[in-house]
């Protein structure tokens, strides 16, 4: 009798009782795979989404030399609600650098020291799927988000040629810039998005682990977080325009860091070319579909959107894990008296926002034969 399948928060399938440990790899059929920063909060996301991943296999820890020669469970302060993987506890931690028989480097390293190492990575061969900001706006290195601009892939071709191995880098966009991507695809899509102004409230956690002094942030909004804005507002138009050519529209963003453990608020004002009534501009985000489905991605959720109709909604407390954390939740879609349109994105900073659509990236790459 076939056991019954079932979700985990992710979303992907699994059989009640499996073990945590993954097979010995002789008898794993699945990618081997390293993460790059794996103490860190990002690198924590990645291990947490691919314990018992269907596709995947994580052959390799790496982190700083602090941490190099320690078994993770010593060398991470593990901070999510999931229990660290039993197999992840005595992994012997390695320095980040290229080595093993894994063909996929999931990278969530600081941007300090991402740049080189992911670089040395891609030499080797190897596809690096990267969280850190180093290489998002680089002509030929594709900054993705699956569900709004997958044939962006098809830089990676002329990337191979720059790396003498054949490895190549793909990057997804800074947190914030998932939720405001997600939230405007669909209308730039119907509509021609033409002006875009927009302010976040943003948790504790996208500024990784420790994160924010208590002091600093407990009772308080801080309305600065060095380089976001300028992030936003280049990387929505890299996604939202062609390969090599950026979409035309303006985008102002204001950034701001809120006493929030996880999920980032984006307000947005908007014009567009056609006008559209709150109504339309409803029905429209509700009617959106991935067009992915055909893949088979074991992260896809079912509904990259979800539109909430409460005059209160999306909240972080509430609507973060909507669709496992992979989905972005949009409410308070509304008239704007000086744009047009105006409404309010949640997008779960650490999984949707950065090791989940990073995880997402590397299933794309490998259902479309990239791997």
């Amino acid at each position: 009798m076939t056991a019954r399948k079932t979700r985990d928060a992710a979303g992907r399938a699994r059989r009640p009782g499996g073990a945590s440990r993954p097979p010995a790899a002789g008898d794993d059929a699945r990618i081997p795979v390293t993460i790059l920063g794996a103490t860190g909060a990002v690198g924590q996301r990645f291990v947490a989404l691919l314990d018992r991943h269907p596709w995947f296999r994580v052959e390799a820890l790496c982190a700083s030399d602090r941490s190099a020669g320690r078994p993770y469970a010593e060398a991470a302060r593990w901070y999510l609600d999931k229990p660290m993987p039993d197999w992840a506890r005595g992994m012997t931690v390695r320095d980040c650098r290229p080595g093993g028989a894994s063909r996929v480097a999931f990278s969530g390293l600081d941007a300090e020291v991402a740049g080189g190492i992911e670089e040395e990575f891609a030499r080797q061969g190897m596809a690096v799927v990267s969280n850190a900001r180093n290489h998002r706006l680089e002509d030929d290195v594709p900054l993705l988000v699956p569900e709004v601009n997958h044939e962006h892939l098809s830089l990676v071709a002329a990337q191979k040629r720059r790396f003498p191995g054949g490895g190549f880098i793909v990057t997804n966009p800074n947190c914030s810039t998932v939720g405001l991507v997600m939230a405007l695809a669909p209308l730039h899509a119907k509509f021609e998005v033409t002006e875009v102004v927009t302010a976040t409230l943003q948790a504790v956690s996208g500024a990784g682990y420790p994160g924010v002094a208590s002091l600093d942030i407990l009772g308080n909004v801080i309305p600065y977080i060095g380089g976001e804005e300028e992030k936003m507002e280049a990387e929505s138009r890299k996604i939202l325009g062609r390969p090599g050519a950026p979409a035309a529209f303006g985008v102002s963003a204001h950034c701001h860091r809120v006493p929030v453990a996880d999920g980032h608020t984006v307000a947005i004002s908007l014009r567009t070319r056609v006008r559209a009534t709150p109504e339309q501009a409803i029905e429209t985000l509700r009617a959106w579909r991935t067009p992915l489905t055909d893949f088979g991605l074991p992260s896809l959720p079912e509904r990259p959107i979800e539109v909430r109709d409460e005059k209160d909604r999306p909240q972080p407390r509430h609507d973060a894990l909507a669709g496992g954390g992979m989905s972005v939740s949009v409410g308070r879609v509304r008239r704007c008296p000086i744009l047009g349109l105006k409404m309010v994105a949640l997008v779960h900073n650490t999984i949707r926002g950065a090791a989940g659509v990073a995880l997402l990236n590397a299933e794309l790459l490998k259902a479309k034969g990239l791997l």
